[in-house]
């Protein structure tokens, strides 16, 4: 298999690492966060604005792109990166997430998905196979395998029945996606939850498949953190250091930071997006609810670290007015500043890295961070 990852740097002190991600679309330098774009766009932002801010790729829905607009009409205009104008490289979703986040709306068997459209209630059935040949459509440079990610607390007996039907559809998509020739990169994504003995077992499965990538999926919803960055931490034991991890969904700066420290490479979540809109601000020294009333008058700038276009040219005051009126360009001005907030602290993990650093980037960023609010 063609080697699409390389190790350019190590820490000397943990498993934290700097690396690069070849794909179709250009290189991914690691450890890289992945703003995501469910709808083929980053929201409030247009594409020039995210890849200003030196975002190296973006994470797309298989599922939303599916229902709408469409294969046939995303396919008629060039495949995913040419119907949205952007250059670098994307990675698909399989659709994994809406299996937990649409339960009461599917049915899951061996041999597929079942579920109704959240949109009109149509019925859909996907396999693992289907799912690789929607993503080969949409032309996308990394792509998942369909996986079985279930809530937690679940039973031990629950979860192994979902780590089985992932192994199984791991299995078939990789069998599926090597008869195409496809030069798109194709991931696998563990389940088991924190029941080591699952999650052991999960990833020494999908090693036997043979992956470009794995990914640590069904982590960071609800579980006590302890044995989240646990799991974390033996996984980085199990997975060879010659591939890249891929922690899916999540999105606090300390639990990264942590994450990084036990070899993870690639993050995504809507967390800055999201927050931005809803106006909670993330700054180097915590964060600002740009909605409270200190802030009226409030000359500063979000944070007087920071170097993007909404602290260098606008006051909390004006940001706060911008909310409070609900105008279009809170929203862009808000994300604007997450997302620069977010990808510099990574352009700074990997400079850290590489200089040996990083437990004293890590020591500097968690002192800084004290709540605002």
């Amino acid at each position: 298999m063609k080697k699409t990852f390389e190790i350019t740097a190590s820490d000397s002190k943990s498993s934290a690492r700097t690396g690069i991600i070849h794909t179709m679309h250009g290189p991914i330098e690691t450890p890289a966060f992945a703003p995501v774009a469910s709808q083929g766009t980053v929201k409030a932002l247009p594409h020039n604005l995210v890849q200003s801010l030196k975002a190296q790729l973006i994470l797309a829905n298989s599922y939303h792109l599916y229902l709408r607009p469409g294969l046939e009409t995303i396919k008629k205009l060039g495949g995913l990166h040419s119907f949205i104008s952007w250059t670098k490289p994307i990675l698909s979703d399989s659709g994994g997430f809406q299996i937990y986040s649409l339960s009461p709306l599917v049915k899951v068997s061996k041999e597929g998905v079942t579920f109704s459209s959240h949109l009109d209630g149509t019925k859909i059935f996907l396999t693992p196979e289907g799912i690789i040949d929607i993503q080969l459509q949409l032309g996308t440079d990394i792509i998942m395998a369909l996986d079985y990610f279930i809530p937690f607390p679940s039973s031990e007996d629950k979860m192994k029945g979902a780590v089985e039907i992932t192994t199984l559809w791991a299995q078939r998509s990789q069998t599926h996606f090597l008869h195409q020739n496809s030069s798109q990169l194709l991931w696998g994504i563990s389940q088991g939850s924190i029941y080591w003995n699952l999650r052991k077992r999960s990833i020494e499965d999908l090693l036997k498949v043979d992956f470009d990538g794995y990914a640590l999926g069904g982590l960071g919803i609800g579980e006590p953190k302890s044995l989240f960055m646990e799991i974390v931490e033996k996984s980085d034991s199990l997975i060879p250091k010659e591939k890249p991890r891929y922690l899916m969904g999540i999105g606090y700066i300390s639990d990264i930071l942590d994450a990084i420290e036990k070899g993870i490479d690639l993050f995504d979540c809507v967390l800055p997006t999201r927050n931005a809109r809803n106006g909670t601000l993330f700054t180097s020294k915590g964060k600002i609810v740009i909605k409270n009333k200190k802030y009226e008058h409030d000359h500063r700038p979000l944070d007087e670290e920071c170097s993007c276009y909404t602290c260098q040219n606008y006051s909390r005051a004006f940001l706060r007015h911008l909310y409070e009126r609900q105008e279009i360009n809170s929203a862009v001005l808000n994300t604007i500043h997450n997302l620069h907030f977010y990808l510099d602290i990574f352009r700074k993990i990997r400079q850290a890295i590489q200089s040996n650093s990083y437990q004293q980037l890590k020591c500097s960023i968690s002192s800084k961070k004290k709540e605002e609010e």
